[in-house]
């Protein structure tokens, strides 16, 4: 509305001041004027009176006196002479509204009639006889005559002169306020002006729109607070754009941080967290059966480290089990000046590292495990030749050919423990050929024939190819093939059956070996292509059977290596099948 607005509040509070000015300037001119009117009047009367009374003294015919009288006093006043006594005479008035006084009445007013006596001047309002109208009487004593001259007038003359002059001054004071009102409503629009082009681009800035600039329109205090705004809106701009660069780059790089970080307030506030710590607040109340949203309660372990930050003003180190993977937390306090405004989190999923912490333990324990073996036959047979345990030359070829036999099996060990570690960094070299695959295949089967007729085992190959062709590191591939088919007989009983199929799904070549043996427990599954691990926790295999434990990790590693992939399928007692699939055509070509 008008009234609150600055323009409404100035020109308002400029139109009062004036109207207020003009309010007392009336009231004193008009008390001013109706004085001066009233003593105009009495002293216009009193020369009257005084030009009366000279005609009187210096003229002795009456007609004369009479006759000038009324030619020296107003038309609206009348003049009564009293020469003496009973004597007395009184002018024709030409206003009709002015009665004429009486000799009775003269005489009644003794400070009128006693002036014949004084000799002094008298001037008087009262009211005349016959009429409620106030009138202004003067009184001039006759010199040398016990007389007297009374010029007398109504005051209604005086009021419609004082009403005349009101009129006058009550136009000009509304003309004057008319005049102020247009000056001070034109002032006001001209201040408040720029006021409103300065609010207008106040509400830019707050939408943002911090191009916004308003025009500098005079070069007085608005005009310098107008470039004042100006300056400010290009700082601000250049401030907030700073800003959002600075968001912006810590955004990107906690986003891009692969360890989680999240920002508490005090209150336990989560206010900036990224993907990392996300997925953590996400297993956490997964775990603990709490729904994740935004006013979701901050994890307990978080709380109370925070706490504890807040109270001890130090880092705080904690590692967390959740959903089965290690998270290491670090919490440090968050100061503003010399208050702790908060705390910001740092999560790093361990669980890797513990994962290859523990297989570097293994991998030490188990390399021992299997050098110890044939290292203490290796020493005890070959003690028991220096020693000539051994007498018959047939003994000790025996012990021989066994440390012959334990020399190759550290020999095999160490190898394929330099092909795993070449395959596992990458380093693999593979030579890719065009490969009949079915005469690929038959020639390994071939090689195994004489072992699985040692053992009464029944050795079958079915191939159903769309196209014979494949491309692939023969050299490895038949190593995969030779590994699952060797584990395939020996961990076959008698009279067993060991299958090797070869089939073709779309772009990819599948090959499954399958035996009837003893099988592998469910709760072993999951582990054997680990490096070193055997289904027998005594390491040990029935009816001399030997091995390292790592033909299973290189066969994975070779079929990774080609883009393909290796799995397991057992029962206890009805067999395990392995199959794995591998591209007919590659782009290393």
């Amino acid at each position: 509305m008008l009234w609150r607005s600055v323009v409404g509040k100035l020109w308002f509070t400029i139109l009062l001041l004036v109207a207020f000015v003009l309010l007392i300037l009336t009231i004193l001119l008009l008390q001013f004027f109706q004085n001066f009117h009233t003593s105009e009047a009495e002293k216009n009367l009193m020369q009257t009176a005084v030009k009366v009374s000279v005609m009187v003294e210096h003229y002795e015919e009456r007609d004369l006196i009479f006759e000038t009288t009324d030619l020296v006093k107003d038309p609206s006043s009348r003049v009564a002479v009293l020469f003496s006594e009973n004597d007395f005479w009184v002018s024709d008035g030409n206003d009709g509204t002015l009665p004429e006084i009486s000799y009775d009445w003269l005489k009644s007013e003794d400070d009128l009639f006693a002036i014949k006596d004084t000799n002094r001047e008298v001037q008087k309002l009262t009211s005349l006889p016959g009429s409620e109208d106030q009138a202004i009487i003067v009184g001039m004593p006759l010199p040398d005559r016990e007389g007297a001259v009374y010029v007398y007038q109504s005051l209604n003359v005086i009021k419609e002169t004082t009403n005349e002059t009101t009129k006058i001054i009550c136009l000009a004071a509304g003309v004057a306020l008319i005049l102020t009102t247009i000056f001070a409503f034109f002032l006001s629009t001209r201040i408040t002006s720029p006021l409103i082009k300065m609010r207008e681009g106040a509400f830019e800035l707050a939408r943002g729109e911090f191009n916004t600039k308003v025009p500098i329109l005079t070069h007085d205090e608005i005009g310098e607070l107008a470039m004042a705004f100006n300056r400010m809106g290009r700082q601000l701009k250049f401030h907030i754009n700073a800003l959002r660069q600075e968001k912006e780059q810590v955004s990107s790089i906690l986003s891009s941080m692969a360890d989680g970080v999240i920002t508490l307030n005090r209150k336990g506030n989560i206010i900036v967290s990224n993907p990392p710590a996300e997925k953590f607040l996400r297993d956490w109340y997964y775990e603990n059966s709490v729904e994740f949203e935004e006013e979701a309660p901050l994890p307990t372990e978080l709380r109370e480290t925070l706490e504890q930050v807040i109270d001890t003003e130090q880092e705080v180190m904690k590692e967390l089990l959740i959903q089965g993977r290690n998270w290491a937390m670090i919490m440090t306090p968050l100061y503003d000046q010399e208050y702790v405004r908060g705390a910001v989190a740092v999560f790093r999923d361990m669980t890797e590292e513990r994962r290859m912490d523990k297989l570097r333990e293994d991998f030490i324990a188990n390399v021992s495990h299997e050098l110890r073996t044939p290292i203490s036959l290796l020493q005890g047979y070959s003690e028991a030749i220096v020693d000539d345990i051994a007498e018959s030359k047939q003994e000790k070829n025996e012990l021989a050919g066994i440390i012959h036999e334990e020399s190759l099996r550290i020999g095999r060990l160490v190898n394929e423990l330099l092909d795993l570690a070449r395959m596992q960094s990458g380093n693999i070299q593979l030579n890719f050929e065009s490969v009949d695959v079915e005469v690929f295949t038959n020639r390994i089967v071939k090689k195994f024939q004489g072992l699985a007729n040692e053992k009464n085992i029944h050795l079958e190959m079915n191939v159903k190819l769309d196209e014979h062709q494949a491309l692939f590191d023969p050299d490895r591939i038949e190593q995969v093939f030779t590994n699952l088919i060797d584990n395939a007989i020996k961990h076959s009983q008698e009279d067993g059956r060991v299958g090797i199929q070869l089939r073709s799904e779309g772009e990819m070549l599948v090959a499954s070996v399958k035996d009837s043996g003893y099988g592998i427990p469910p709760e072993d599954l999951p582990f054997v292509f680990e490096r070193f691990y055997k289904a027998d926790k005594a390491r040990t295999r029935g009816n001399g059977k030997k091995g390292t434990g790592l033909g299973l990790a290189i066969a994975k590693n070779i079929i990774e290596a080609h883009k393909g992939t290796i799995t397991v399928q057992s029962k206890l007692e009805e067999g395990t099948t392995f199959t794995f699939q591998i591209p007919k055509k590659h782009d290393y070509q």
